[in-house]
């Protein structure tokens, strides 16, 4: 007998599945209109600057949130990086090697 746990398990992996795999499914027979693939185009940049901003400030209870001076500084190379390459294999290497470096020092 299944437990509940193990039916959540299946469940939640099946959800996470299909959410992924159905758009792909779905577009391979339709096509999206203009306007909406248009919109779509900029899901990519806002997420990468929701991720960016919620590192680069850390929040505090009942206070306003602390600039993070690391990420700030490792933020300068990886804008340079992203303005120049318009490559996010490239913007994220040079992300992660400048916080690295910046940690390392």
């Amino acid at each position: 007998m299944f437990s509940k746990t193990m039916f959540t398990i299946i469940v939640c992996g099946l959800a996470t599945w299909l959410s992924r795999v159905l758009p792909f499914v779905l577009l391979k027979y339709w096509r999206l209109p203009a306007k909406i693939a248009e919109f779509l185009a900029f899901v990519p940049i806002v997420i990468m600057t929701t991720l960016w901003f919620s590192n680069l400030f850390t929040p505090h209870v009942g206070q306003l949130p602390t600039l993070n001076t690391n990420y700030l500084i490792a933020s300068l190379p990886t804008v340079l990086a992203a303005m120049l390459s318009k490559n996010l294999l490239v913007l994220v290497m040079v992300g992660v090697v400048s916080l690295a470096f910046l940690r390392w020092l």
